[in-house]
């Protein structure tokens, strides 16, 4: 029988390691995006360069390369097509539902305020300008301060605090600009002063695995709660374990669990990085990506189990028996400050790699601009707070120079 062929869908630096964990499990891997030499393309066995929002580029390329599982690392994508190509027999992770239903945030908060009767910031939609200043100021609106963000974008592309009036206008040109797709639409929301955020990383896995067929109860799984830290609307650094009471824990898995069998169906199974606000003893619903998330990179080194190979385990249908965790462990983005066209160079890694417990792993994207990610610098420690200063440190001395 053959390797098992993944059409990874998006190759940045999260596809980059689910690719290395998906080949340690036999997988041929197929890397996809809108450019040449990404991340995911330098480990995979093939590559293909297409625009993932035509939906008939991504069919042709579904359809020659016939895989077993269509593995969605971004939001920017035709997920229309995705859901026909199900209906065809192709296999889509964790489903081309929850594919479709994430691509916008409008989705997903619909199914989990409306449907779920999850708790979630007061929110409402807009389509223009005018729309966005009447959700904000009407009688009945979301009122100030309140976050805006396009329904589609990621790592926190195009999302602001408005706390004035005179900030609304320039709010949806800032989303507009950072949007991914072809939809100017945004979701405003309700500013929570929580005391903290986390991602519950959440794996669903087959109905059936290693011929044991599973109660439903038995197939989903947690890695333990992920504190993290946004700049801009995107992260900046993450830990764990993060100070969160267990009856909060059970409340946000309790959450976690609805969402993501709703989303997933019958037969999805997969890693979802489901984000909350903790305000007190509350837990509030905020996002959900079907895939690996972006805060659970501190897993490259938390556990043994990372959450790229929890993600291919799930997939393939393979056991999960355990999860094994070091004592604290945290992560620092590594951040470009300029555009350029040529590869960058990493001064003062080696200084990084000198300090004891830390860890760097570099993307190798081939371009850079103000804020991209480049890199990871990844540390454990006794304690969090320890594990946090180490990481931070090590992100500070690599520089990104081209």
């Amino acid at each position: 029988m053959p390797p098992p062929t993944l059409l990874l869908l998006g190759s940045g630096e999260l596809g980059k390691e689910f690719t290395i964990s998906a080949k340690r499990l036999g997988c041929r891997v197929i890397a996809c995006d809108s450019y040449a030499n990404a991340p995911a393309m330098q480990v995979a066995d093939d590559c293909e360069v297409l625009n993932m929002l035509d939906g008939d580029a991504l069919e042709q390329i579904v359809r020659k390369h016939k895989p077993d599982h269509i593995v969605p690392e971004i939001e920017a994508i035709r997920t229309e097509r995705l859901i026909d190509l199900e209906k065809a027999g192709f296999s889509v992770v964790p489903s081309a539902r929850a594919a479709y239903l994430t691509m916008n945030r409008d989705a997903i908060r619909d199914v989990a305020a409306n449907k779920l009767k999850l708790r979630t910031a007061r929110f409402a939609y807009a389509e223009s300008a005018e729309q966005l200043d009447a959700a904000i100021t009407s009688k009945k609106g979301i009122g100030l301060p309140c976050v805006v963000k396009p329904v589609m974008s990621s790592s926190g592309k195009g999302q602001s605090v408005v706390r004035k009036k005179a900030d609304i206008a320039a709010s949806w040109d800032y989303a507009v600009a950072g949007m991914r797709g072809d939809t100017k639409r945004v979701i405003v929301e309700e500013f929570i002063d929580f005391d903290y955020e986390i991602t519950l990383l959440t794996i669903r896995q087959r109905p059936m695995v290693a011929g044991k067929k599973l109660a439903p109860k038995d197939r989903t799984l947690f890695v333990r709660p992920i504190g993290h830290r946004q700049e801009r609307g995107d992260y900046m650094e993450s830990w764990m374990p993060c100070d969160m009471e267990p009856a909060a824990v059970r409340k946000a898995q309790k959450m976690a669990k609805a969402v993501t069998d709703e989303i997933a169906g019958e037969h999805g199974a997969g890693i979802f990085g489901v984000e909350f606000f903790v305000k007190d003893d509350e837990v509030i619903f905020s996002e959900l990506s079907p895939r690996p998330h972006d805060t659970g990179m501190v897993t490259l080194i938390s556990q043994d189990l990372s959450e790229f190979d929890l993600h291919a385990r799930a997939i393939l249908g393979l056991p999960i028996p355990e999860i094994r965790y070091e004592k604290a462990a945290a992560s620092a983005v590594i951040l470009a400050t300029k555009e350029s066209a040529t590869p960058p160079s990493y001064p003062g890694l080696p200084n990084a790699l000198a300090i004891p417990g830390v860890d760097v792993r570099i993307f190798g994207k081939p371009t850079t601009r103000e804020y991209r990610r480049m890199g990871v610098a990844l540390a454990v420690a006794k304690t969090a707070k320890k594990a946090r200063k180490l990481a931070t440190k090590a992100a500070s001395l690599v520089k990104v120079e081209t």
